[in-house]
């Protein structure tokens, strides 16, 4: 990367951090570093431009505040705010696009096809970041903070752990690099392990 990239980069940063929930600490700034650096690692393997997927993965939750106090689209939100501090910094035009159709395609719920490698890269890091132990720690963090009980008996009740079987056990089979793929078993392993020790444990077996 350039002098004059890493400069932007630098600038992108320092205008990211500004937006990221404190209250959240699944999508605060230390997600979008962590999504940033698997892009990175992606990136080596599968290719992609770099400053592109540096940009899309600091500023993919920049709306996420948004989201939790007002309702709306975090990635709607954030490709707005995303295209406002990339113009004001001299982010170049013709990868600005790029980045921000990366950041607007890249959440799950949206189950949404990525088109450029790009896109599909940051889907796979941001995917990645749900799973394995960080996944379990930000699953539980995330439902302690909006009151929902950690399991239940019922499984139809809402809980953390039917989160797993709803969603993250899922992710796996969603990625879109074979990269990704790799890194994914181990990260999905460790979740079945959990899973079943935790349940073990709710039984006293363990």
């Amino acid at each position: 990367m350039s002098l004059h990239e890493s400069s932007l980069l630098e600038l992108i940063r320092r205008e990211a951090e500004k937006h990221y929930a404190l209250n959240d600490p699944g999508h605060d700034w230390l997600h979008a570093e962590r999504v940033c650096r698997m892009c990175m690692r992606i990136c080596e393997k599968e290719g992609g431009d770099p400053q592109v997927l540096a940009a899309a993965a600091l500023l993919h939750d920049v709306g996420i505040s948004y989201e939790l106090e007002q309702g709306v689209d975090h990635a709607e939100k954030s490709v707005e705010i995303a295209g406002e501090i990339l113009s004001r910094i001299g982010f170049p035009k013709e990868k600005m696009s790029m980045a921000l159709e990366a950041i607007r395609v890249h959440r799950f719920r949206k189950r949404v096809k990525a088109a450029s490698i790009e896109s599909r890269i940051l889907q796979d890091a941001d995917r990645l970041d749900a799973m394995g132990a960080v996944g379990v720690a930000r699953t539980f963090s995330h439902g302690g903070r909006r009151g929902i009980p950690m399991y239940s008996r019922r499984r139809e009740t809402d809980s953390t752990v039917n989160h797993f079987y709803e969603k993250l056990l899922k992710l796996k089979e969603t990625l879109n690099t074979e990269t990704a793929r790799r890194i994914a078993e181990g990260r999905h392993m460790f979740m079945e392990a959990f899973l079943s020790r935790f349940l073990k444990e709710v039984e006293g077996e363990a």
